[in-house]
């Protein structure tokens, strides 16, 4: 059996759909998986079991990525093609079943969106990550065995989802203070190798013998297995958010003018906070354009951020 999975461009969205290849692994365990995805996350699917290949979707003018994805792809018979870009590509390739996904509008959550395809979105199967030993070697040698470890996302893919740098400043001497959540933890500071002068003040701001600098340098799957190890996770609503949420450790999203119906972290031991704005005042905002705008994020303070840190870290520990 044959099965063509093909995902999204961004990280984020990969993670969310991973809930649903976990469970198409589960339920044909005879099959062999071939996946379709943009070049950013491609590596998360490294160590996917029983798989074929990657097929990086680049990219480029009048549709170039989909016409090498058909190339590919449409001179085999393939059991189930399962298409999660809203596309036409699942009609278009031979296929004895297909499963289409076009996102809605009302306030699901894009995991339980994607059960519902499977008819299971009161009970969706959650998103999970596959480490190789590669990436775990990887990971013990980042962050060794020591004190606990806070880890932080400041960056996101626009500067408006971003909370101001200074705060998260702030925010990890809160955390890791002598009366914070974590009293002496080390802190990693995470980001892509192009993010490094967004997370620079956060790295400035952390004792030198206490800080984990893995902005860049590490791929998906080491940050997942760094992520792994470490003790709770806080950060903008971005890719790097979900991946934290999906190894299972505390994760504590921070979320301004982004849809957290649709994109809170997912799971028992993830939650999110905001500001006094709900998603819809900032995008109804008069003059709101996402490709011009810097943070804005400005409503949401450090104490209320503390305050939701402490309450999904007594909510983990019962």
């Amino acid at each position: 059996m044959k099965i063509l999975f093909v995902t999204s461009n961004r990280i984020g969205d990969c993670v969310l759909s991973t809930g649903l290849l976990s469970h198409l692994l589960e339920a044909y365990p005879d099959a062999r998986f071939t996946i379709g995805c943009g070049p950013a996350p491609a590596p998360l699917f490294r160590a996917v079991p029983r798989l074929d290949r990657v097929i990086i979707m680049d990219k480029g003018p009048r549709k170039v990525h989909w016409r090498k994805l058909w190339r590919e792809t449409a001179f085999h018979l393939w059991d189930l093609v399962v298409d999660l870009r809203a596309s036409a590509f699942a009609w278009i390739v031979p296929a004895r079943r297909r499963i289409t996904f076009r996102p809605g509008k009302a306030a699901v959550h894009r995991v339980r969106q994607l059960g519902a395809l499977i008819n299971r979105q009161e009970a969706p199967p959650a998103p999970r990550l596959w480490l190789d030993e590669a990436a775990r070697a990887e990971a013990i040698r980042q962050i060794p065995a020591g004190p606990p470890v806070l880890a932080v996302g400041p960056t996101a893919n626009w500067p408006g989802k971003q909370w101001p740098v200074g705060r998260f400043a702030e925010l990890v001497g809160r955390l890791s203070g002598e009366t914070g959540l974590l009293p002496g933890a080390r802190v990693a500071v995470f980001g892509s190798p192009s993010e490094h002068a967004v997370a620079e003040p956060v790295l400035a701001a952390i004792p030198p013998a206490r800080c984990i600098d893995l902005v860049g340098g590490v791929d998906l799957p080491g940050v997942a297995a760094c992520l792994g190890r470490c003790a709770f996770y806080v950060g903008n609503d971005s890719g790097l958010m979900h991946m934290a949420a999906a190894t299972g450790v505390p994760t504590l999203g921070l979320f301004g003018p982004s849809n957290d119906a649709h994109f809170a972290p997912w799971g028992e031991r993830a939650s999110f906070v905001r500001g006094g704005r709900s998603f819809h005042e900032y995008i109804e905002a008069p003059g709101y354009d996402y490709r011009t705008t810097t943070s804005l994020m400005d409503d949401l303070s450090v104490e209320r951020v503390v305050e939701a840190a402490a309450e999904l870290w007594k909510r983990c520990a019962t």
